[in-house]
């Protein structure tokens, strides 16, 4: 089998060393490629050209935004038997869609559990998300949840560690400045009246969506890669509101219900517009400002080796 494997040597949470053995695993039952990314984009063009040559399978070493960047150049043309299948290990800080299909955090652990699964011809097809002509795995956000992904691509670039304190003191601020000045988006779903006033809006793929800690962020807990969209948005940032909201979306059980938000889950495609610009994150990465997004459910999307 030829493979690839594009390994992310930024990654937070593996060494050149750990890459090393990573790779030479691989390589005892693969045909297997190593390509390490230079620049933004480079894990895409690099996926995009696998699935030219013929390759079999692409296995990403890295985090969210690698795998974000190889999926997207997995189906640059679309979903179609000959894309290669994906294989994730683990290597950045939160690694929402590693986990959310069962991967070991560890990422040695990881490599031996793809392993298992190729040896035995396991793999599942999972559904994905695409805002605009953008593919996401796990979740993408308009608003407050875009602005401290902002907030933090920022503080990366300028040499801080992303730790989850700085996240929360990240959120806070970006909060305050939210609430001073919000947004004010309209949401629209087939078969449903116009949602309009929302503050903030997430669209989950599956749940959890993303981890405080090791703590999971459940706002739409009948999410799954086998169902349409979640999404979940706020008409109030007001403190009580934001208080309750958190308690509950991290409940073992994920979030109930309050009269200041609206949830759905299962949406084939929705439509966000904003008179002004706000910003747009899809799986961690911040993709600019944006007044109209079009979010659409994709079945079957990408075969993956879990």
């Amino acid at each position: 089998m030829r493979a690839l494997l594009v390994a992310n040597p930024s990654a937070t949470t593996t060494t050149a060393a750990g890459r090393d053995v990573i790779a030479h695993a691989l390589a005892s039952e693969l045909k297997l490629e190593v390509v390490a990314t230079r620049y933004r984009g480079h894990a895409s063009e690099l996926a995009a050209r696998a699935a030219m040559e013929g390759v079999d399978l692409v296995v990403v070493l890295g985090g969210d935004g690698t795998v974000n960047e190889a999926l997207n150049g997995l189906l640059v043309d679309g979903p179609h038997p000959q894309v290669p299948a994906l294989g994730v290990v683990p290597g950045g800080s939160a690694n929402v869609f590693a986990r959310a299909l069962g991967a070991p955090r560890d990422p040695l652990e990881a490599t031996h559990q793809l392993l298992g699964a190729l040896a035995t011809g396991r793999s599942r097809t999972v559904g994905l998300g695409k805002a605009d002509e953008r593919w996401f795995s796990f979740n993408a956000g308009l608003g407050w949840d875009a602005d401290v992904i902002a907030a933090m691509e920022r503080a990366r670039s300028d040499g801080r560690e992303v730790t989850p304190a700085r996240y929360v003191n990240t959120a806070i601020r970006r909060w305050a400045r939210a609430r001073a000045n919000p947004p004010s988006l309209t949401i629209e779903m087939p078969g449903e009246e116009p949602v309009e006033g929302a503050k903030m809006a997430i669209v989950s793929n599956t749940d959890p969506w993303t981890y405080l800690g090791g703590n999971a962020v459940r706002t739409n807990p009948g999410c799954s890669f086998e169902s349409g969209l979640g999404f979940f948005a706020m008409r109030n940032l007001g403190l009580p509101t934001i208080a309750r909201t958190v308690r509950q979306i991290l409940r073992p059980g994920g979030f109930r219900g309050l009269s200041s938000v609206v949830r759905r889950d299962d949406v084939s495609a929705l439509r966000i517009t904003c008179d002004e610009p706000v910003n747009l994150q899809v799986d961690g990465d911040h993709l600019g400002r944006r007044s109209d997004v079009e979010f659409v459910a994709v079945p079957d999307a990408l075969r993956v080796i879990v």
